[in-house]
């Protein structure tokens, strides 16, 4: 059984709240895997899923209160419900989405516990513009992340802190530590983050049934293209298809012009948006300017597209090219693999990262916010990783003031000045920092 992160926040937010927990993100990512194993710690545990069982969705489409709700509620499962021992999960939210709005009146009833969990495939944002604030949380979910992965595989916590540790204080990592740990990121270029190809890898270590389970998630994502979205289908299928060659490109950004010589962004915006909200696709835009905020300075229509998981992205090149990666093959460019994992990396933490490019100055990978400053990251697959031309030029531009910039590379980890040469499987430990005053209060006794 996979040990996932979600697990903790889960039990976390059902000992310290009396809402309710929505549990979102990409099909095939282990949401409800995760929930049915938290319900085991209620004594009744009830199932309710929207797509496998319409007539819960027509019955909960048209009640008015939470009487109403829990009587048919009742009606539909054998399981009794005990007050302050009963969990009910409703899942695929998506295709019952007034469940969401009435989740205020059932947990405001206040006698059991609910959870929800949806894959948002093909559902506009607008409906959940009910969501009962104050009522529900919301917490995304993602693919295993590397640390994840690495301690599902056996990395123990002794190990992995002694990594932390290097990072924290910015050290190089013990060398036969380091090889084995650049060896299990390979890996994970290969397997990816999706639940059921790391368990078919930790069950069997055998790539070509790692690679069949994900050319199966593809199929997936594709026949839901063309069940959730008919009248923009086409669109989405080519702009998911162009994901890997596009991130093989030298700029890696995506050209609209490879879909139609006469594209605007205008007419594809929603397909993007699609992708985005499934979350099978993850779009990282430009900014004009490395400042806080760097929303203001975001380019709508100039981004780059990465895959929602690494191993899908190694699935969908070339056959053979997951042999190269493990093996480290010089012959190969790692960069669009390097850049799609760091990029998935870092949405899982909670980042909304961008990228820069000027004419002048050049091109920087990614950067962010956090700590109340711009951190630029550059993302390095060969062996000439200082050479950085547009990070010099924007680390030596006063005006911008940056006081630290990242290169994640192979190597082990080293320092020259402001720019931190990390290995680039400490894009793990690159985490928001809780630096917002939990207190203010403004003195206004010279008003009164």
């Amino acid at each position: 059984m996979l040990k996932r992160k979600i697990d903790s926040r889960i039990r976390e937010y059902y000992t310290h709240e009396k809402g309710a927990l929505l549990v979102t993100g990409a099909r095939q990512i282990g949401k409800t895997f995760s929930i049915r194993e938290f319900g085991k710690t209620f004594k009744n545990f009830i199932e309710i899923n929207f797509i496998a069982n319409p007539e819960a969705a027509e019955a909960f489409k048209n009640a008015q209160t939470a009487k109403q709700l829990l009587l048919r509620l009742s009606a539909m499962t054998t399981i009794p419900l005990e007050k302050g021992k009963t969990l009910i999960f409703f899942d695929e939210v998506q295709a019952c989405p007034e469940i969401v709005t009435a989740i205020k009146f059932l947990t405001e009833e206040g006698s059991y516990r609910y959870i929800l969990s949806g894959s948002l495939l093909g559902v506009e944002l607008k409906d959940l513009r009910s969501e009962p604030v104050g009522y529900m949380d919301i917490a995304e979910m993602f693919p295993l992340d590397f640390e994840e992965f690495a301690k599902n595989t056996g990395v123990s916590e002794t190990i992995w802190e002694i990594v932390r540790t290097a990072w924290t204080h910015r050290v190089p990592v013990d060398e036969f530590i380091h090889g084995k740990m650049m060896e299990l990121f390979r890996l994970y270029l290969v397997v990816g983050g999706m639940p059921a190809a790391v368990t078919r890898y930790l069950e069997t270590s055998n790539l070509q049934q790692v690679i069949a389970v994900q050319q199966a998630i593809l199929r997936m994502y594709k026949r839901d293209i063309a069940q959730y979205d008919p009248g923009s289908k086409l669109y989405i299928e080519e702009i998911f298809e162009l994901i890997p060659p596009e991130l093989n490109a030298k700029n890696k950004r995506f050209i609209l012009k490879k879909l139609n010589e006469n594209a605007k962004f205008a007419r594809y915006e929603n397909s993007f948006l699609w992708l985005k909200n499934a979350g099978v696709a993850l779009p990282v835009y430009n900014v004009e300017e490395p400042k806080i905020p760097l929303l203001l300075a975001r380019s709508r229509n100039l981004f780059k597209l990465f895959q929602s998981d690494i191993g899908l992205l190694a699935c969908q090149y070339a056959e053979g090219i997951q042999l190269k990666i493990i093996t480290n093959d010089k012959n190969i460019n790692f960069g669009s693999v390097f850049e799609n994992a760091v990029a998935q990396e870092l949405f899982a933490h909670g980042f909304t990262p961008y990228f820069y490019n000027n004419k002048k100055r050049g091109e920087l990978d990614f950067v962010l916010e956090i700590g109340g400053n711009v951190l630029p990251i550059e993302v390095k697959s060969g062996k000439n990783y200082e050479v950085h031309r547009a990070l010099s030029n924007i680390l030596d531009c006063g005006e911008y003031d940056i006081p630290e910039a990242l290169v994640l590379q192979n190597g082990n980890l080293n320092r020259k000045g402001k720019i931190i040469y990390a290995p680039i499987y400490m894009v793990a430990f690159i985490k928001k920092e809780g630096n917002a005053p939990a207190f203010y209060s403004v003195d206004l006794s010279a008003l009164r």
